[in-house]
């Protein structure tokens, strides 16, 4: 299944991507917010050993330039979806992640179902958080020490979530 933006096409993650992902991983401008993206790592995702978790390679003309991952939660009383990603550092500043999350939001949301969706960066990764409100996120709160960075700190995190009604406004 491919999944059509206006830039950007999303297609499941296959073997042949992980050489390519580990390279765009191994910057350290994607490390530090991206660890552990080895190439042992990146071949599970793309075998689909990652469980529960659907992961695409983000391409650009036929390029990859990143990489795009949800998983669901399927219980009917707390159903919803959530979204990972990550761009190559040349990538960057482009509008190209902000039309990779769009395009999977509305994946999501009209073809499986979902009424809400979250995404949860780093609380000072500025750029990422910008990205997902261009993409129609809205700011829920922190979760302190959320996550540990390669210092081995502990960071806060920022939830936001987006509903089905404000995919339109996106």
């Amino acid at each position: 299944m491919e999944l059509r933006g206006d830039r950007v096409v999303l297609r499941p993650l296959a073997e042949a991507d992980v050489a390519r992902i580990v390279e765009l991983g191994a910057d350290p401008e994607v490390a530090r917010w991206w660890r552990g993206l080895t190439p042992d790592h990146v071949l599970r995702k793309a075998r689909g050993e990652d469980e529960g978790v659907a992961v695409f390679a983000i391409l650009v003309e036929d390029e990859v330039v990143g990489m795009i991952q949800c998983w669901e939660e399927l219980d009917d009383e707390y159903r919803h979806a959530g979204i990972d990603l990550f761009l190559g550092a040349p990538y960057h500043d482009r509008g190209l992640g902000t039309d990779a999350v769009k395009t999977m939001s509305r994946h999501l949301i009209v073809d499986r179902g979902h009424h809400r969706l979250t995404i949860d960066p780093a609380a000072h990764n500025e750029r990422a958080i910008r990205c997902y409100e261009r993409a129609g996120f809205k700011r829920v709160g922190v979760m302190r020490e959320y996550w540990l960075d390669a210092d081995g700190v502990w960071r806060d995190g920022l939830l936001l979530d987006m509903l089905a009604t404000e995919i339109t406004s996106t």
